[in-house]
């Protein structure tokens, strides 16, 4: 219930607070003028929506992959998963018109959303496979993995960008530093029928996600088969942090940040943590997007550049206190 309030008042924040004041509407919303109604409809309503959608696909992403590698320390942004998914949306943006330009159609929300699924469940499954051995997750060859994920992704990205065209080129900067900005209703639209589906499809298996904490060995002795767990926390962490990238771009550290401090409040249970990381991933891209409208008024901060001042102080932090034994 605090976590509701919480994001009920951030919500509140967010849609009559910033650069065009509309807190007059909310007392007297039969009373908005017409600009008014078009910065509170058309473009803060749309955004506060999506930054819930991401925020809680992001955070219970970091969830599912934490319990995958059996880590705290996994997350999709920074082990490669985030970037794999912004070249697969970049793909579509540089190479896809060669291929269905003749059909007359040019790329879109899904077809972006595709791509980006697509990279990202590639990546997801090659990070598994280099970093497990017999069962077991080696966490510093993970990070190493990640870190190499990371940068062949950025340099391929790279090269795309250099032989892309000047629309082509702008469409991609979008991807660089992340935003909402540009978010509209089809959009939202997207994002909640994909995000509702991974969040459901997480939940129902939070159980099967407890017993393999234990180990794999133990998960076949209590009757669950580990590879077809594996296979879906895969594929729906994948489709969220796929559509997540498509439209807003590379956001990072939500989750390593939210899942860390809500199994501080909840524990390790995967039922009560995958919603409570929800809300609170919902919370803190909210409040973060907020706070980037704000800083640097009237320009616009992108907010994958502030939850990266924000994420790595954080995972500097965790990884200090795990190596203390903390």
């Amino acid at each position: 219930m605090i976590l509701v309030a919480i994001l009920f008042i951030s919500i509140l924040l967010s849609l009559f607070w910033g650069q065009a004041d509309a807190l007059i509407t909310l007392v007297h919303f039969e009373h908005l003028s017409p600009m008014q109604s078009i910065i509170l409809w058309e473009l803060r309503f749309p955004r506060v929506l999506a930054t819930i959608l991401v925020g809680a696909g992001l955070a219970v992403s970091g969830v599912a992959m934490q319990a995958l590698f059996r880590n705290p320390l996994a997350e999709p942004g920074f082990v490669g998963i985030s970037a794999g998914a912004a070249l697969g949306a970049v793909l579509m943006i540089v190479l896809g018109p060669l291929f269905w330009i003749g059909y007359g159609v040019g790329y879109n929300s899904a077809w972006l959303a595709l791509g980006a699924f697509a990279m990202a469940f590639l990546v997801t499954v090659l990070l598994h496979r280099l970093s497990t051995q017999k069962g077991q997750t080696q966490v510093g060859f993970m990070l190493l993995a990640g870190v190499a994920l990371n940068a062949f992704s950025a340099a391929l990205t790279g090269l795309l960008v250099t032989l892309s065209d000047d629309q082509q080129l702008r469409s991609v900067i979008f991807w660089m530093m992340g935003s909402f900005s540009s978010v509209q209703m089809s959009d939202v639209l997207l994002l909640c029928s994909v995000i509702s589906l991974g969040l459901a499809g997480l939940w129902r298996l939070a159980s099967q996600m407890d017993v393999y904490l234990l180990g794999e060995e133990t998960s076949q002795q209590m009757g669950y088969d580990p590879q077809p767990l594996k296979s879906q926390i895969m594929w729906l962490s994948a489709l969220m942090v796929g559509v997540s990238v498509a439209l807003v771009g590379v956001i990072s550290f939500v989750g390593l940040i939210v899942p860390h401090i809500m199994r501080l409040w909840f524990g390790v249970g995967h039922r009560e943590l995958i919603v409570a990381s929800s809300l609170g991933g919902a919370i803190l891209l909210t409040i973060a997007d907020w706070a980037a409208r704000l800083f640097i008024s009237p320009a616009e901060l992108p907010i994958g550049l502030l939850m990266a001042l924000i994420g790595a102080p954080f995972f500097l932090i965790m990884l200090i206190n795990k190596r203390q034994g903390l």
